[in-house]
């Protein structure tokens, strides 16, 4: 987790970026965004469809969860929207604005369609509906300006996702029950793991860009 928000943390004070100037639109996104994901995370606990390995934590739980599992929902979301930022001045021309439409309804068919298939497989079939749900509202209600950004945001962050993700369940930090998922794997990683990074990254930057634009 101190590595992860390190660097970010670090450069928010960037003359260019001048992320620090947007924290306070991070505080909103984070309670609701935190809330949903950690009902979540304490469901499926509770059920036993994954876990985390007490050799590697510090030991202090709260609502069954570890105390590095609460930080994962405020240091990854504020790095990631810290990429977003990056590239929201790197890349002021609105790239992918021809083809995020297209990019999104693949995403949304093929998770939904998915979900079905595996609809006996709670990570499987909660995270694919979630997501599914959202990136339709996100397409067909708010059609936001900054949706192409957002997906090369999401392309960067997969970068350091795979780096820290894969160490968590190679070890394992956390062990996920097979029974529960479809059983792809990325190296160690669920395959379902990049749909669920990207919508913890996408409920915080609609919520993010909302307040933004008030």
């Amino acid at each position: 987790m101190l590595l992860t928000i390190a660097g970010p943390l670090l450069y928010s004070f960037d003359k260019r970026i001048q992320y620090y100037k947007k924290w306070k639109y991070l505080v909103l996104p984070f309670f609701v965004t935190g809330t949903y994901f950690i009902i979540w995370d304490h469901a499926f606990t509770q059920r036993g469809i994954w876990s985390f390995n007490n050799e590697y934590i510090l030991g202090y739980n709260f609502f069954l969860l570890p105390v590095e599992e609460w930080m994962f929902f405020i240091c990854v979301p504020f790095s990631c929207i810290f990429i977003y930022e990056c590239v929201n001045y790197y890349f002021q021309k609105n790239i992918l604005t021809q083809d995020v439409f297209w990019i999104n309804l693949y995403i949304l068919i093929v998770i939904s369609i998915t979900s079905i298939f595996y609809i006996h497989r709670a990570y499987t079939a909660f995270n694919f509906i979630s997501a599914a749900v959202l990136l339709a509202f996100v397409q067909f209600v708010l059609n936001p300006k900054w949706l192409g950004r957002f997906y090369v945001a999401y392309f960067f962050s997969l970068i350091p996702f795979f780096i820290i993700n894969g160490i968590l369940t190679a070890l394992p930090v956390v062990t996920y029950n097979n029974a529960e998922n479809m059983g792809v794997r990325i190296f160690t990683i669920p395959v379902e793991d990049t749909i669920y990074c990207l919508l913890l990254l996408l409920m915080n930057v609609s919520m993010y860009e909302k307040l933004k634009a008030a």
